[in-house]
């Protein structure tokens, strides 16, 4: 794996209630590129953030057919990898550091 497809795997932390919850338990939830294998995921989550992963669970969340004054229209698949970390590590999303204070 090139160090150009590792930087285009991971599209964005996903941030929701379940995804909150979770995380207390050292596993955290990516939005990933549709063709994205979990050896490569793994592989990405370390190199960005610095990290262990233990364990890599992908799934695609099926687009929703949504219906509006033209007719029905469908929203696009998702797909989600779910990353355990080894014990005692974790990933801070809010950057403090570098902001400013108002």
């Amino acid at each position: 794996m090139s160090h150009e497809r590792l930087l285009k795997v991971l599209s964005a932390p996903h941030i929701s209630e379940k995804a909150t919850d979770i995380a207390d338990h050292g596993q955290y939830v990516f939005k990933v590129q549709p063709d994205a294998n979990k050896a490569e995921i793994k592989k990405a989550v370390e190199l960005f953030f610095d990290v262990t992963v233990t364990k890599v669970n992908t799934l695609v969340r099926k687009g929703k057919v949504k219906r509006n004054a033209r007719g029905f229209s469908k929203k696009s698949n998702i797909k989600l990898a779910y990353v355990s970390l080894e014990a005692g590590q974790e990933i801070d999303f809010s950057d403090t550091e570098n902001k400013e204070e108002l």
